[in-house]
């Protein structure tokens, strides 16, 4: 039973008190435990703290030999207090020593003590150590107990994560919490960012553990449920969504918010006599802890459900926005979120961005599309991220690699320092080359254009000597923003983007959108398989309407201006000619209302679909260029999701069959004389540019960091020799699985920088 202090309102009170004394942090923290003990009628109450190195460390004790502070350690899983850090569950013991697990450690002197009460101390779900109390009686510890033990090991949690105890470890021994970390993630956009964490959503920290009047902190925490239930039922209801797998998703989410058993445990956790705020973190701290050790994935999914909901109803407590004031961003900011759409990342100062971390994205997702048109590095796909940094944290990410070091060692520190250097001088060389023509040492032109999506990615035309831009992605303006653009507000677009070009010509592909691109104010379609579905040119001819505002926009913006349009996704010669009926109603309509149409009006193909390779002689007799998309066009060609971890290396772009049908397209091409480029991410390698140099593509569009490194390819590389190299691999009959590795001695041989 607890003691005669008054409970755990009482001690939670003695230990604020100690936590604001001026004393040091053994000091700080013997008092502690002393306190604990005396309240909880223990003989003993120690305190262990999880170390880097995954080892437990006694850091105090009443009741135990105080030699052994510093001096006992044991390993997660040993004995009763590594198994409680092992399982991050309570355990009351009333004869501990009979007990499989118990692990005898004689110079603390427990072996007279029979009772055994422990509880993890938790952060976001992460043993950050083990407090315990024990009686030399034997005893059975009742729930009043077990429940008082967890709240003081929350402020425990909240002296661990300041850093306090960092201190006073054992020497060159770092605590898990302030330990660094190396996590993988997949790469998103490319680059190396250092600098320090800045969370997308703050988190809310939890000052006031105890409540002063209990029945003022139920009413609030059951008007703050009512409150965020209201938020979630008018996110469902007034988000005009129709129905779809999206709604259903909300709809689950729903039913979390309603759940029984977490509201009362929510209210349980309230009646103990913490705040509202305490008793959501309490519970969420120990679902977060359950759930992480869960092996199944739909119960590991909803961990992100509860973290919402939690999020959610600490934001409601606490009247704090969701999402970070972005006005004081410091410099060297590496921003952390689960997720982001890609106008809130477009809301952040980019100058004083270094990177961007996240826990769910992918690199096709639009938030990557738009971290790679602003030139960031950005890394996806790192689990639990979201807990185990803190603001402020130093990190490091590789975007290269999809590498994330979190808090990282000295010697990592530095050499990222150096790559990032190293990367600095390579991009000063590069930039050296702007002016310089894109010709290969035996005397063929290579003409550079530019991928952009965003108006901001237009200056690095400037900066990368880029001759025009190969391919404007118009649907991330549809993307960023909350509602369908209007007719004039495409059309100022696309007059600035014709301004912001000087007269060099631009691209402009029509909206490129389903599949994994669904706006976040249209519909979404549920289909089985949506790489293959309802997306792109298929969407604009079964809606029309849609695709007649962008063009009369484009062809308005246009007046008096050289204007290329091109269509995504075109799988028939029917879908062209279809298309092109549209744009000349458009003509039509310029005309009829006195407006000037484009100088010069050039419409072509974005061949990405494989039904179109055994189109070619039809295609390219009604087009005026064709734009090669490898991208989808190679995993199509394999049948094999490019964003799937399963498949996607079981194809290389620079293999036979998407070499063969890339000389194909080449020389169909050639033959009718029709503008051929590449404009997929292939053309931006610069070992594969190699390749398709030698194949006879002699137009290549990529983004603007990609420019300087396949320019120095051009220039150091002889086309000739290339194209006999390459040609000879390709018409041989043996099995090249892929000319990856015969391309990488070629270019070592031949001293080209790949």
């Amino acid at each position: 039973m607890l003691g005669p202090l008054g409970g755990p309102r009482l001690l939670l009170r003695r230990l604020r008190e100690v936590m604001a004394e001026p004393i040091s942090p053994q000091e700080r923290l013997d008092k502690i435990v002393t306190h604990i003990a005396a309240n909880m009628v223990a003989e003993v109450c120690s305190v262990y703290v999880l170390r880097a190195d995954e080892r437990l460390e006694l850091f105090a004790t009443e009741g135990l030999n105080r030699d052994a502070v510093h001096l006992t350690t044991m390993r997660a899983g040993e004995g009763l207090v590594g198994l409680i850090a092992e399982t991050a569950e309570p355990l009351a013991l009333a004869d501990a020593q009979h007990h499989p697990s118990f692990s005898y450690r004689p110079e603390t002197g427990e072996e007279i003590y029979s009772s055994f009460l422990g509880v993890p101390i938790l952060r976001g779900g992460n043993t950050l150590g083990v407090l315990v109390v024990q009686n030399r009686a034997r005893r059975l510890y009742s729930e009043e107990e077990i429940e008082a033990l967890q709240t003081t090991a929350m402020l425990l949690a909240e002296m661990i994560a300041s850093g306090e105890l960092q201190s006073i470890g054992l020497p060159d021994e770092d605590i898990a919490l302030r330990r660094s970390l190396a996590l993988q993630g997949v790469p998103i956009a490319d680059g190396v960012g250092l600098g320090h964490v800045v969370l997308h959503e703050p988190r809310i920290i939890v000052k006031q553990l105890v409540a002063e009047d209990l029945k003022k902190e139920l009413e609030r925490l059951d008007t703050a449920i009512d409150a965020m239930r209201k938020s979630i039922d008018s996110l469902i209801e007034d988000g005009d969504m129709g129905p779809g797998e999206h709604r259903e998703v909300l709809e689950a989410f729903r039913m979390f918010a309603h759940d029984q058993g977490w509201i009362r445990r929510l209210r349980e956790a309230a009646g103990t006599g913490l705040t509202a705020e305490a008793a959501v973190e309490r519970v969420q701290n120990d679902a977060r802890a359950r759930l992480q050790r869960q092996t199944d994935p739909y119960m590991r999914e909803r961990l992100h459900d509860l973290d919402e909901l939690a999020n959610r109803l600490l934001h409601e407590l606490t009247g704090r926005s969701m999402v970070a004031a972005h006005a004081d961003l410091p410099d060297n900011s590496i921003i952390v979120a689960r997720s982001m759409g890609p106008a809130a990342l477009l809301d952040y100062d980019r100058s004083k961005l270094r990177g961007l971390v996240l826990e769910d994205a992918g690199a096709s997702s639009h938030v990557a599309i738009v971290a790679r048109a602003l030139g960031i590095a950005a890394v996806g796909k790192v689990a639990n991220i979201i807990d185990l940094v803190e603001q402020g944290d130093a990190l490091i990410l590789d975007g290269a690699t999809g590498t994330v070091h979190v808090r990282p060692t000295p010697d990592v520190e530095h050499s990222y320092a150096e790559k990032a250097r190293l990367r600095a001088r390579r991009q000063e060389q590069y930039h050296k080359l702007r002016d310089q023509p894109a010709i290969t040492k035996d005397g063929v032109p290579i003409e550079i254009n530019m991928n952009a999506g965003l108006l901001v990615d237009l200056q690095h035309m400037e900066e990368t000597g880029a001759e025009s831009i190969g391919l404007f992605r118009t649907e991330i303006q549809f993307m960023v923003v909350s509602k369908f653009p209007r007719m004039h507000e495409q059309e100022a677009l696309y007059k600035t983007a014709f301004a912001a070009t000087g007269g060099k010509p631009i691209t402009f592909r029509t909206l490129d959108i389903g599949s994994d691109k669904v706006l976040p104010y249209m519909t979404k379609v549920e289909e089985e398989n949506p790489a293959l579905g309802w997306r792109a040119i298929r969407i604009g001819l079964d809606r029309p309407g849609l695709l007649r505002v962008q063009l009369r926009s484009m062809l308005r913006a246009s007046g008096g201006r050289n204007l290329r349009i091109m269509f995504p996704m075109i799988a028939t010669v029917h879908e062209f000619e279809a298309a092109k009926v549209l744009v000349e109603h458009e003509l039509e309509h310029l005309a009829r209302h006195g407006r000037a149409p484009p100088a010069d009006l050039k419409l072509g193909v974005m061949l990405e679909v494989p039904s179109l390779l055994w189109q070619l002689d039809e295609i390219c007799e009604r087009v005026d260029f064709v734009s090669v998309g490898t991208n989808d066009l190679v995993q199509y060609l394999f049948a094999a999701d490019r964003d799937n971890k399963l498949v996607a290396s079981r194809y290389d772009s620079l293999s036979v069959p998407v070499l063969r049908a890339l000389r194909r397209v080449v020389r169909k091409a050639d033959a009718h004389k029709v503008p051929l480029s590449l404009c997929g991410e292939m053309g931006g390698q610069p070992l594969e540019a190699l390749a398709l140099l030698a194949i006879g593509f002699r137009s290549l569009s990529m983004s603007p960091a990609c420019i300087g490194p396949v320019k120095a390819m051009i220039l150091a590389a002889d086309a000739a020799d290339a194209a006999n190299f390459v040609t000879a691999l390709l018409d041989t009959p043996e099995e090249n699985l892929s000319l990856r590795g015969a391309l990488h001695k070629f270019a070592e041989t031949h001293q080209i920088p790949v």
